[in-house]
């Protein structure tokens, strides 16, 4: 479940910020490994913007992945810039659905030479 209500801003003078905006803060970070953004991997499964709140569940291509903290760190540091500081988002790794190659955008599977479904 999603919400375009809005996370309160650093500033009066700054937008608030919703879902799309926040995914296209998410869209920065990129999965060492294969080289794109975890956005357009299908990583990113909840965003929940609210007033003085932000969920994020998101998940890596396998339970097992090397780069998962590396990954998490990096999406805090991106938001860190574009969220007050007193917002902490909350950063869940899930697991289910367990992730698969379907989630990704077109152009990823494309760019992997997949067959669209």
């Amino acid at each position: 479940m999603t919400t375009d209500a809005a996370a309160s801003p650093k500033s009066p003078d700054q937008p608030r910020l919703d879902e799309q905006q926040v995914r296209d803060i998410l869209r920065q970070v990129i999965d060492p490994e294969v080289g794109m953004n975890i956005v357009a991997l299908g990583l990113v499964y909840r965003v929940e913007v609210a007033p003085g709140s932000l969920v994020i569940e998101m998940t890596m291509t396998s339970p097992a992945c090397p780069m998962g903290e590396m990954i998490v760190g990096d999406v805090r540091a991106a938001l860190k810039k574009a969220l007050p500081d007193t917002i902490e988002p909350d950063i869940r790794l899930v697991w289910e659905p367990p992730w698969n190659p379907s989630m990704m955008d077109e152009a990823s599977k494309q760019h992997f030479g997949w067959e669209p479904e």
